[in-house]
């Protein structure tokens, strides 16, 4: 399975992550360091709860810190797919409304960890333009640069999800 695509014109972000509403934060696991130069975002402690969606050795979290890995493509999704995804956003609300911090990161923190934090913004009444445009706004212009995940948000995931499971 391919999870992360050659964009070469695709710059890193300037942060290993960024806060997109209080307690829930997006990230990845490589980001441009002060000097230019690609550096590790390596995680530790910082967060009660870390979201996986691509597993690189070496990256944490810290023993003891909640860990939910779903690996997925940065490309169409299966039904089974999908539904991992409103898993994990689930997930993220339940963490967020017992006060904890959560991190959800990818390669680049753009558009695997963008869809799962916009898909908990709709859950927590945000609609899928509103929380695109917040997550581009506090993460990067290039998160959800993905058109086809901004169309799985605006169609609705339930919606993806069938209309995916119909055609396999």
């Amino acid at each position: 399975m391919r999870t992360r695509r050659k964009q070469p014109d695709v710059p890193a972000p300037d942060s290993p992550w960024n806060e997109i509403v209080p307690g829930l934060w997006m990230g990845g696991h490589e980001f441009r360091g002060r000097s230019g130069q690609p550096e590790f975002a390596v995680v530790r402690d910082e967060f009660d709860l870390v979201q996986t969606l691509l597993r690189l050795p070496g990256y944490g979290p810290a023993p003891g810190v909640e860990h939910h890995v779903w690996p997925i493509p940065d490309g169409p999704l299966d039904g089974t797919q999908l539904a991992g995804v409103m898993r994990l956003a689930r997930a993220a609300c339940d963490a967020l409304d017992d006060g904890r911090r959560v991190l959800v990161r990818c390669y680049h923190g753009y558009n695997r960890s963008g869809l799962v934090v916009a898909q908990a913004l709709v859950h927590r009444g945000r609609s899928a333009e509103e929380a695109v445009r917040l997550i581009r706004a506090r993460r990067s212009p290039w998160a959800l640069h993905n058109d086809l995940f901004v169309e799985y948000l605006r169609a609705g995931l339930s919606t993806a999800r069938l209309l995916e499971e119909l055609t396999e």
